[in-house]
């Protein structure tokens, strides 16, 4: 018996394939055995601390290949097999069944089943001996019977000592957050209702209903330690700052702490802890930001320097993009003479935030940092706090963003941003959804963030960013923007060809009016109420995109269950775009002349469908799309 081509898996079991606890599971292999014997299987997987694993029968697929659905409920670690055998007592029904229906006498047959039930009953707990019992005692009757049925089902489901068993795999059980979500990110400094001073932690517990009602599931807040003076960045990242310039959040750690304190100017380490239980109440998760870099005067500089790369002169090394350098940022040296000491600091940083309620993090620039330590450090997490989730903000080569999803990353960055035609839109989310890394790489898409203002939305309209917003939330179960300068639609950027923001966030504090007349928060809401409300729209791997004879419109499908989501946008932000489309209704589960009812999910608009063509004309003045719900019968 060889037992191959098993999924999922990750790198022949090197690293762990991922899902969700509550979700259904598909594991298959190819069952490869010589002869004509029937061949049975198993999964057994194995939870967190439990003392026996579930088993779960295997069904042929045909051609060799089994699948068994199990539903892991707890997160953490898991681990599975697939236990195959020549299943001898199926095969001798099979052939005997088919020599009675032939006239042929089956006396022997009968014996030689017989012979093997008995044989199986000696394995078998006592609760099970009683079915063999019953399927012995009816071998003398007439065939097929459903008392020898019964031990047959049994045998298929009961290894035989010369069964052959798979290495265990690994398997990652995450918090249904670690797929679908929506992520907003907001600088504290700038969320005061007051002009004349910065924002606090407890502004940010006073906007938690305006975060809501964008329908947002986590707030993810850029670094809240105290901020370095050495070197401090001033406004539009200059390297002379004023004393009332507050620096840049990246710069972590002044004489009042490092990256264990909260910056005083925010608040207190109960003030976090009182946004997130108050976040929590409003059904939001607080993120919170890893960067594992330094300022100047940072405590650790002084009490470890060992803990820091230096130079030929003797000097730490700053942070450096060459030609760029980073006069108030010391990176990290986590491969130096005193890494275990480092890692363990590093380790007691995260516990720390964990311990003050916070279960979710985005890390910063992890493609800069060793792939052992991040290996290490989320194993380490997560042997204590299994539904800890870390979203890599890795904006580098597509093999090294696999790679920290292999090492224990849940969600990743993506590089929607900068996708933009059709074809590149298509191509990038039939990727995401359905390539050789969907077994553990999870994108999370993004709009902009403090970094990336993208070309796109300098040079857009109200229609652009609106679309943006309708390809991410209608695509990936995961997205996320930066607010509020998606919402108020900011466009400005530093200079002609920059991504960088004019007068950012990063190095100066703002002071937004979050009701102004035309924000799309109310649009953003409304749609993110419609995303919860869809099944659909909760995971990936039922996308689909359908044929359009428009190059200026995207369409797809998404669908659980009865659940069917059909979406268009129009690319073009200026103009009226139409098209006819061609629906794979078979993969949509309906038939081809079938009659329907699509109900715009954005504008409440209801229209009648029959078949597979439709038309579609998307005007950029109202709503560039459509979120439509397939309603199987026309009303």
């Amino acid at each position: 018996m060889a037992i191959e081509s098993v999924v999922p898996t990750v790198d022949g079991g090197r690293f762990p394939a991922k899902c969700i606890a509550g979700d259904a599971l598909a594991i298959e292999a190819d069952l490869v055995c010589d002869g004509h014997d029937l061949v049975s299987a198993i999964v057994q997987v194995t939870a967190p601390g439990a003392k026996s694993p579930t088993t779960t029968e295997m069904e042929s697929l045909g051609n060799d290949r089994s699948r068994a659905v199990v539903t892991p409920t707890l997160t953490g670690a898991h681990s599975f097999r697939v236990i195959a055998w020549a299943d001898r007592i199926s095969t001798w029904y099979r052939d005997t069944l088919a020599f009675e229906r032939s006239g042929a006498d089956t006396t022997l047959d009968r014996r030689e089943g017989a012979a093997l039930l008995q044989r199986l009953r000696g394995a078998l707990r006592k609760r099970d001996i009683a079915v063999i019992d019953a399927a012995l005692q009816a071998l003398g009757g007439p065939l097929p019977n459903p008392e020898v049925e019964r031990a047959v089902a049994l045998a298929r489901r009961s290894p035989t000592p010369d069964a052959t068993t798979s290495p265990d795999y690994p398997l990652r059980v995450d918090p249904p957050l670690a797929v679908c979500g929506v992520w907003y990110e907001m600088f504290p400094r700038s969320a005061s209702p007051d002009p004349d001073r910065p924002g606090t932690l407890a502004d940010v517990v006073a906007r938690l209903p305006y975060v809501t009602a964008l329908g947002a599931d986590v707030l993810y807040l850029p670094p809240i330690h105290p901020i370095g003076r050495s070197h401090r960045k001033g406004p539009n990242n200059s390297l002379e700052a004023s004393a009332s310039d507050p620096g840049s959040p990246w710069a972590i750690g002044a004489a009042e702490g490092g990256h264990l304190a909260v910056d005083p100017d925010l608040g207190t380490l109960d003030d976090l802890a009182h946004l997130v239980t108050a976040a929590r109440h409003h059904g939001v998760e607080i993120a919170l930001d890893l960067a594992w870099q330094a300022a100047p005067d940072h405590p650790w500089v002084a009490e470890h320097p060992e803990w820091f790369a230096h130079r030929a002169d003797g000097t730490i090394r700053h942070a450096s993009n060459p030609p760029k350098l980073y006069q108030d940022i010391y990176p990290f040296d986590l491969e130096g003479p005193d890494r275990d000491a480092l890692w363990a600091a590093l380790l007691e940083v995260v516990r720390h935030w964990i311990d003050a309620g916070v279960r979710v993090f985005r890390v910063d620039n992890p493609h800069t940092k060793p792939f052992p330590f991040w290996e290490w450090l989320i194993a380490q997490v997560h042997e204590r706090d299994s539904d800890v989730i870390f979203l890599s903000e890795a904006f580098t080569r597509p093999k090294v963003m696999h790679r920290l999803a292999k090492v224990g990353f849940t969600q990743s960055y993506t590089y929607f941003t900068w996708r933009e035609t059709k074809s590149e839109i298509i191509d990038y989310f039939n990727e995401l959804a359905h390539g050789p890394g969907s077994a553990y790489f999870r994108g999370n898409v993004w709009t902009n963030t403090p970094d990336i203002l993208p070309g796109h939305l300098q040079r857009g309209s109200r229609a652009t960013f609106l679309a943006r917003l309708l390809l991410a939330a209608g695509m990936s179960a995961s997205y996320g923007m930066f607010g509020p300068s998606f919402e108020l639609m900011v466009r400005d950027s530093i200079a002609p060809g920059s991504e960088e923001y004019l007068d950012s966030e990063k190095y100066q504090v703002r002071h937004w009016d979050f009701d102004a007349p035309g924000s799309l928060a109310p649009f953003i809401g409304h749609l993110n109420r419609a995303r919860r409300a869809h099944p659909a729209l909760h995971r990936n791997d039922s996308l689909r995109f359908h044929h359009i004879d428009n190059d200026q419109i995207v369409c797809w499908t998404k669908q659980c269950g009865d659940d069917r989501v059909l979406g268009f946008v129009s690319l073009d932000s200026w103009q009226v775009q139409s098209g006819w489309c061609g629906l794979d209704l078979a993969a949509l589960g309906m038939e081809p002349d079938e009659a329907f009812v699509v109900h715009d999910l954005l504008t409440d608009a209801r229209y009648s469908w029959q078949g597979a063509r439709g038309f579609v004309q998307l005007d950029p003045g109202t709503v560039p799309g459509h979120l439509f719900e397939i309603l199987r019968e026309a009303t």
